[in-house]
């Protein structure tokens, strides 16, 4: 019980506080209130006092207010306005209005009190009724012009689309019409360098063939036999490339139309290595020599020999012509369950390592070889018929060394 003295100093700070002013004691009896209370609440002066806090509170809430107040009086810490839940307390008349409220627990004279600050926040709900009510109008309103703009855009969208799609059919038209150029071009081009390669790669031998068989006649007499046979040999090696260039020209156009049928057997490496061997043997410069497996032996293949000696064909007269005299060629082979590996090796010029990108493309030729005969299609359809036939090609090469050609191909092709 608050003495007179401390009722005093109790009403003169209290009025001076424009907020609700309670306090109760630790049976939740209030004790002192101001007038902004009685004001709020619809009390007269004085008629708060000695009341129980629960004629404050709405009849809802009673059941859980104790618990509550009990909690808090325990944990004594303040609890700052509009923290914690949505509060409400009940008028006299009987009409419940909601509240923020500060609580402040404190001790007089040993005795526990508790006082609540309580803010009518009835006007700022109101109000925020009111503004949740236009931003559900506006919102409402922006839909409305949303959808009616998504309306607009959607066509739009479907404008575009069908500009899009004339676009795009008048963009592939033109590209038809510059690809069809561009492969005219091309074919021209190839024509064109196709002519050249012919009459430059066909005119040589020619000669020598021409040549050789001149001399040929000449030399009658028995001891001239040797001199005979040289030139027998020129010939014989000018119409092995003859050949050899005919074969290529025909595979490119069976490779270009699809035309190629692979012919799939059993075969012995040994074989198909001793014809390409011997057909390399007879294009050899003055103490070249070609070193290969000879007495090896292998599981039979189950490809197709005649490319297979065609590939190792291609790449032993290459390590011969690009190779100098009195070098030598090497074949390796290994092979496993699953594969066979071919390495054909020589100390020839090597390829220019920003020649190596293209080694495999169609009528090219490094530029420290263009002096030699060939025709720059060796490789690529060596490269076409081993991919057709689950194999590889590749090479490492380092100029004025030599070249390393490995060549991989399944031990059973699978067409």
């Amino acid at each position: 019980m608050f003495n007179t003295e401390e009722t005093i100093a109790f009403d003169i700070l209290f009025e001076a506080v424009s907020e609700a002013v309670i306090v109760v004691d630790r049976t939740q009896t209030i004790k002192v209130v101001n007038s902004s209370t009685e004001e709020m609440f619809g009390y007269e002066e004085g008629e708060l006092i000695n009341k129980p806090l629960e004629i404050l509170i709405p009849k809802k809430y009673k059941e859980h207010h104790s618990a509550h107040f009990n909690s808090f009086l325990g944990s004594q810490q303040k609890r700052q306005m509009g923290h914690g839940r949505d509060l409400y307390a009940a008028h006299k008349n009987g009409n419940v209005f909601p509240i923020e409220v500060g609580l402040n627990p404190f001790q007089i004279q040993g005795e526990h009190y508790i006082m609540a600050l309580v803010i009518d926040t009835s006007l700022r709900k109101h109000q925020e009724l009111e503004i949740l009510e236009l931003n559900t109008k506006l919102e409402n309103k922006v839909r409305e012009r949303t959808r009616s703009l998504s309306d607009t855009v959607n066509k739009l969208e479907k404008m575009n689309q069908q500009l899009d799609e004339e676009n795009k059919k008048r963009v592939e038209a033109e590209n038809k019409v510059k690809i069809a150029l561009k492969k005219e071009r091309e074919l021209n081009e190839l024509k064109t360098k196709f002519l050249s390669l012919v009459s430059h790669e066909f005119k040589t031998p020619l000669s020598g063939i021409l040549t050789s068989s001149m001399l040929i006649s000449k030399y009658k007499l028995t001891e001239q036999q040797e001199k005979r046979e040289k030139h027998l040999s020129i010939i014989n090696s000018k119409v092995h490339y003859l050949n050899n260039i005919l074969n290529d020209f025909l595979s490119i156009e069976k490779l270009e139309k699809g035309e190629i049928k692979y012919n799939i057997s059993d075969f012995d490496i040994q074989r198909a290595l001793k014809e390409a061997v011997n057909g390399a043997s007879l294009l050899l410069k003055p103490g070249q020599e070609i070193i290969y497996p000879k007495d090896e032996v292998y599981s039979l293949l189950h490809q197709d020999e005649k490319i297979l000696e065609l590939t190792l064909s291609n790449l032993l007269s290459n390590a011969v012509k690009y190779s100098p005299e009195n070098s030598t060629i090497h074949i390796t082979i290994k092979q496993d369950d699953e594969k066979t590996t071919f390495n054909v090796i020589d100390e020839g010029f090597g390829i220019p390592e920003k020649d190596q990108k293209n080694i495999f493309r169609r009528y090219f030729r490094a530029e420290n070889v263009l002096l030699n005969q060939g025709t720059g299609i060796g490789l690529n359809i060596v490269k076409s018929h081993l991919t057709n036939l689950g194999g590889t090609i590749t090479f490492k090469s380092k100029e004025k060394i030599g070249s390393t050609f490995t060549i991989t191909i399944p031990n059973k092709a699978d067409l």
